[in-house]
């Protein structure tokens, strides 16, 4: 990786007791910076330390997105890394876990886990890759900032727009996810749709929340949630006779060390796999309101690390003792009464899942469209009027998606394979040959062994793309073809009571 930059500029001032914060910067980057982003390069700057955490002396916060931050306006660099890493693993840990017991029931077990891992690591790297980029360009702040930065204002709409319309799409499914749980408790007592609309309201309430420091305790209400829902369905699963989708009868529960499932069937699985590590877009904000920056790649570690092994013991454990009778979500594999229970614990965790992408996709255009501009950081009423239209907005369209493709698993395949590829493995690895073409480690075995790695990665992302598009909408198609499920807009059960 390059070498921090080491310099000083003008914008430093008199300090007292203090330290020096400075991000890795070569001279290319810092005169790119210097030219584009006039006022807003703080390559060092002096700090108090107070409690442990950077204190600008002057006791504002200047940031190269938020400008200045103080008391007359929320506080959008104030999250620590343990709080990072709840988030981190909240935002992945949701509707990606109820799809993996599926995914092994399609793979057999052997192959299934191999792919759980080797996407784990490949996504993983993309997580750390958010946060060297960042510190090398403090102006990004989503991945449409980064593709400004390699491609320019084209490539910032194009890919913005796809970063936007995949974290608005699983917002949409969380609000999916919310109607089949409404559905199994209430034993259908409304519409479908309007279950939808309900999760779609409670989720634009809490997303209006303005910062992730003030929402991240939701993160621990959103993890508990799921977690004590998959740890209630595998116990459960483990003691029931019958898996509420068995047929009446005898019945045998086949379980396959390695399947043979057909190429569009196989390549719907990874994908699915790819939408349970999805979370990536989230990092880039994240890291952006955190305090100290440099802390993220320890929480990008610790996040990655449980929430593979909660893939793993989830997915395992449930496709042993359900087999094929796996429902789709995977809360409703363990019988009617236990099905209303898991969904009963898994409804906060579901909100707070939408919630997140929710807030995420919303402060993607909040900052498009106030950058730059003093309502962005302040109390204002334009401040306000705009944050809560788009919050607004965003719930909308996910609510049109969710409606527009209701059932569960081809809804996280698609979004897995046409936008999770390209958002959270392609770019990332272009984002790392891109920022270390020039770098004083270029020719060594080090940089070989990553530039290398890194070219794997973007070819594997490039074909899930196209392979994991194709396979799911002929799996959509067939699936609308046959009525084997409801269409569009349809008041009909989702929860399969």
């Amino acid at each position: 990786m390059e070498q921090p930059y080491s310099g000083t500029t003008s914008h430093s001032t008199d300090i007292e007791s203090s330290t020096t914060q400075s991000y890795p910067l070569n001279d290319r980057k810092l005169d790119k910076l210097s030219q584009e982003h006039p006022g807003q390069t703080e390559i060092t700057h002096p700090v108090d330390i107070e409690n442990g955490n950077a204190i600008p002396k002057d006791g504002k916060i200047h940031d190269a997105v938020w400008g200045t931050i103080d008391e007359d306006g929320p506080n959008y660099r104030n999250l620590g890394w343990v709080r990072a890493s709840v988030l981190e693993l909240k935002t992945q840990i949701g509707l990606g876990v109820l799809g993996l017991p599926a995914v092994l029931d399609t793979l057999g077990f052997i192959p299934g886990i191999i792919v759980i891992i080797v996407l784990a690591v490949i996504i993983t790297w993309s997580d750390l890759v958010v946060g060297y980029f960042k510190i090398n360009h403090p102006e990004v702040y989503t991945i449409a900032d980064a593709a400004h930065i390699m491609f320019g204002p084209i490539g910032r709409e194009i890919i913005g727009f796809a970063f936007w319309l995949e974290v608005v799409a699983i917002a949409g499914a969380s609000f999916l996810s919310i109607s089949v749980a409404f559905n199994t408790i209430t034993e259908h007592a409304a519409c479908t749709v309007v279950w939808v609309v309900v999760g779609a309201v409670i989720v634009a309430v809490f997303a209006s929340i303005q910062t992730l420091g003030k929402i991240s305790w939701l993160g621990w209400v959103g993890l508990v949630s799921i977690l004590s829902a998959v740890i209630t369905l595998m116990i459960a699963a483990g003691l029931t006779d019958r898996p509420s989708l068995a047929p009446p009868g005898d019945f045998e529960i086949i379980t396959q060390v390695a399947a043979t499932p057909s190429f569009v069937d196989a390549i719907n699985a990874v994908s699915i796999v790819v939408f349970a590590y999805a979370g990536t877009p989230n990092f880039f904000n994240i890291v952006g309101e955190m305090r100290d920056p440099a802390q993220y790649s320890k929480s990008v570690v610790a996040a990655q690390t449980i929430i593979t092994a909660i893939y793993l013991i989830v997915g395992c454990v449930t496709y042993h003792f359900v087999g094929q009778y796996i429902a789709s979500p995977a809360l409703g594999s363990a019988g009617f009464t236990v099905k209303k229970v898991t969904y009963g614990l898994a409804l906060p965790g579901l909100i707070v899942g939408g919630t997140l992408y929710a807030h995420t996709a919303a402060k993607y255009v909040f900052v498009r469209v106030l950058r730059k501009s003093r309502h962005l950081s302040k109390n204002t009423p334009v401040h306000y009027i705009v944050w809560y239209a788009i919050v607004g907005l965003t719930c909308g369209i996910g609510f049109i998606i969710a409606e527009a493709i209701p059932f569960f698993n081809d809804l996280l395949s698609l979004i897995g394979a046409l936008l999770g590829t390209l958002i959270c493995i392609q770019m990332e690895a272009y984002m790392w040959m891109w920022d270390n073409w020039r770098s004083p480690e270029r020719g060594s075995m080090k940089w070989k062994l990553l530039m290398v790695m890194n070219i794997c990665f973007f070819i594997i992302g490039c074909f899930l793309l196209v392979a994991g598009t194709y396979a799911a909408v002929v799996v959509i198609n067939d699936n609308f073809k046959s009525g084997t499920v409801g269409g569009s807009f349809s008041c009909a059960d989702n929860s399969g009571n």
